[in-house]
């Protein structure tokens, strides 16, 4: 277990680690803040702990705090994880999880407005920020993200809509158990909340790149040694204005390398032609960094 740790450099370390206060805060300001006073149910693990918090006083004739059931929902799926996703991503998620706990238990409820709607959209867009800055870093805010990563890197479908069939679940039991408005809260929340970590999780969008260039051996260099990704070369390539010759080269990056890619263009060759082609669907292998 700790070895996994030790094969992470510091710097990597310290931004997992501030990774994880980041949604701890964000979590718990989005449950303490909009979904309790606004009886809103969160998507995923959060809004089941938010219902078995609302009827364990009928259970078992006490409140049990979210902070304690969403922990407790939790253990089982550390396991998943660990088995099927990888075990740095695991003991991460464990300490994201630990640190998301312990600031819902120590924040204030506070109520900013009563108006459920505001709640729901406000509440969704801060834990969507959360959740997406979460799965950045390679972190998991636990829950249905362990099952949504698990699911992604077998079919290529988007973590957040992933996570929206799941949620179906958690809307139907709250509209049973509290009425059908709450359902609706739910639903707009968890949609508001998918379309933000999709737009903040950006690794997950493929992008295809044709590169015309008249240095490949150059460029190719770069793409293989910088992101490791593999590149088809097309060979005698013309161009209809100088009729030079020119290679084309088909390669597939990550919306969170573009950065990346544009300066390795800058070094390789700051004369190419390249063309992006927006969120592309891939079959077959693609490498993705070990979480």
């Amino acid at each position: 277990m700790f070895d996994a740790i030790k094969k992470i450099p510091f710097e990597k370390y310290s931004e997992k680690f501030s990774g994880a206060i980041v949604y701890a805060i964000l979590s718990s300001f989005a449950l303490n803040f909009f979904f309790q006073p606004g009886h809103v149910y969160s998507s995923g693990v959060t809004g089941l702990a938010q219902i078995l918090t609302a009827v364990s006083k009928n259970l078992f004739g006490f409140t049990i705090p979210v902070s304690i059931t969403l922990y407790i929902i939790n253990i089982p799926l550390f396991v998943l994880a660990w088995y099927n996703i990888g075990k740095r991503f695991t003991i991460f998620t464990f300490i994201t999880v630990t640190l998301s706990s312990i600031f819902i238990h120590i924040m204030p409820e506070t109520t900013l407005t009563t108006d459920p709607i505001i709640n729901a959209i406000f509440g969704g867009a801060v834990n969507g920020v959360g959740i997406g800055y979460a799965l950045r870093n390679g972190l998991s805010s636990g829950g249905l993200d362990i099952v949504s990563l698990s699911i992604r890197k077998k079919t290529g479908n988007s973590v957040g809509s992933i996570s929206m069939m799941f949620n179906g679940v958690i809307v139907l039991v709250a509209g049973y158990l509290f009425g059908w408005q709450y359902a609706m809260y739910s639903i707009l929340t968890i949609f508001v909340s998918g379309k933000v970590t999709d737009a903040v999780f950006t690794k997950q969008k493929k992008m295809q790149v044709m590169i015309v260039t008249k240095l490949p051996d150059e460029v190719i260099a770069c793409l293989q040694g910088e992101l490791r990704r593999g590149v088809t070369i097309v060979h005698g390539a013309e161009g209809a204005y100088y009729h030079e010759n020119q290679t084309i080269l088909f390669t597939i990056v990550t919306r969170f390398e573009i950065a990346s890619l544009k300066s390795i263009m800058k070094e390789s060759d700051p004369n190419a032609f390249v063309s992006i082609a927006d969120n592309v669907k891939i079959l077959g292998n693609f490498y993705e960094e070990e979480l």
